[in-house]
């Protein structure tokens, strides 16, 4: 995942994104209790109004614009690894689609863990990038667009308009979830190992599939690997311009589709419809709001000299590490929260959890920065690089 304006020098702007992307799916990930959620909690007075003031504020903010953010630099650090093979005299292709069968192993040890992966989705529409690396810049903006547009949900929904009788809640993931909260409520690290082996997984991919990642996915990818054509990036007169009109336009789209996304659902009726138009109409508003966040981070970075206020440089290693630190932050976070380890699911509200993801992320930084004051790269960042260009 590395990202370089040349075949040396790195883009910090990307790693600082990624490094804040990664920020807010760990502080999401502890709220959640990775996947365990609540117990029976009992917190009163002004604690519970924090815990309610913690979960509101940062599920507004991060809950579906994280993940886009990390999609959407993969589809980046894509092309930056195509065109720098080109200039090496090699063709990146076949070598990519092995570097994403590597994913699926990362994938497998990350799911033993945490039954909330999303390596082996990106492994699986990564390769939707070999193709299109070969198309215009308008075909890629208008797949991304027709899959952004979820057009599965959208055909649900006629079909169940045509046929009331029709019944999909779009909830096939939850026998698996069951299964797998169960197991980490009660279970010891071996039960853990083994339910996430079959039960874990399906819960993951399931419900990945069903809240439209299948399809949104892909769309980040290719908008990313445009980026990296577009050089949006890059300081200049151009990119800077790109990314004002971005932020006017991600701004005003916001406004309509969040209206659509919180007072349409309660007067629909059809559970067929409601179930996929409340996938379809957030997963755009998320985008919408995605996009304004990195304008924004963008804009203020090119501001201060192509260099970054220290607060933005702040994360930067964790960045530079994202597969590291992204599987490590699981492991902690799991040990942390489930019965066979400290068991504190069901004793730490949101504001405790997240200090608690405050608190991996700084070791995790702490780590990275020692780490990279040693070595080029990440220790799993060094295999799975390693891994692509074996002969």
């Amino acid at each position: 995942m590395s990202a370089t304006t040349g075949n040396t020098s790195r883009l910090e702007v990307v790693d600082a994104l990624r490094g804040f992307a990664l920020l807010a799916i760990v502080l999401l990930h502890n709220l959640e209790h990775y996947n365990i959620f609540y117990g029976d909690l009992l917190q009163s007075g002004w604690l519970a109004k924090l815990n309610v003031w913690v979960t509101d504020g940062l599920f507004f903010l991060f809950a579906g614009k994280a993940y886009a953010t990390f999609s959407l630099l993969f589809g980046f650090s894509f092309y930056i690894q195509m065109r720098n093979a080109r200039r090496r005299g090699c063709d990146f292709r076949a070598r990519f689609a092995w570097r994403l069968l590597l994913l699926v192993g990362f994938s497998q040890l990350h799911a033993l863990f945490y039954n909330g992966d999303i390596l082996l989705l990106y492994a699986v529409c990564g390769l939707i990038l070999i193709p299109a690396s070969s198309w215009s810049n308008r075909t890629v903006v208008l797949v991304a667009a027709i899959l952004m547009l979820q057009p599965y949900c959208w055909g649900k929904i006629v079909y169940a308009l045509y046929h009331p009788e029709y019944i999909d809640n779009n909830s096939l993931f939850i026998q698996y979830a069951v299964s797998a909260g169960e197991v980490g409520r009660n279970g010891n690290l071996w039960q853990m190992l083994l339910n996430n082996i079959w039960n874990g997984q399906l819960y993951s991919n399931f419900w990945q599939v069903e809240a439209g990642r299948l399809f949104q996915t892909p769309a980040l990818f290719l908008l990313g690997m445009l980026a990296g054509r577009m050089e949006w990036f890059v300081k200049s007169v151009a990119s800077v311009r790109f990314w004002r009109k971005a932020l006017v336009g991600a701004a005003a789209a916001c406004v309509p589709l969040f209206l659509l996304k919180t007072y349409v659902p309660p007067v629909i009726g059809n559970v067929t419809v409601l179930s996929y138009y409340s996938i379809a109409v957030p997963m755009l508003y998320n985008f919408a709001f995605m996009v304004l966040l990195v304008s924004v981070f963008v804009l203020a970075w090119f501001h201060h000299g192509d260099k970054g206020y220290a607060f933005q440089r702040m994360p930067v290693a964790y960045g530079r590490m994202s597969l590291t630190n992204y599987i490590g932050q699981s492991v902690i976070g799991v040990a942390i929260y489930y019965h066979w380890g400290f068991g504190l699911y069901n004793s730490v509200g949101a504001a405790g959890s997240a200090l608690i993801g405050l608190g991996i992320f700084f070791v995790q930084l702490s780590f990275s920065r020692y780490w990279l004051s040693r070595h080029a790269q990440g220790p799993l960042e060094y295999l799975w690089k390693r891994g692509t260009w074996i002969k």
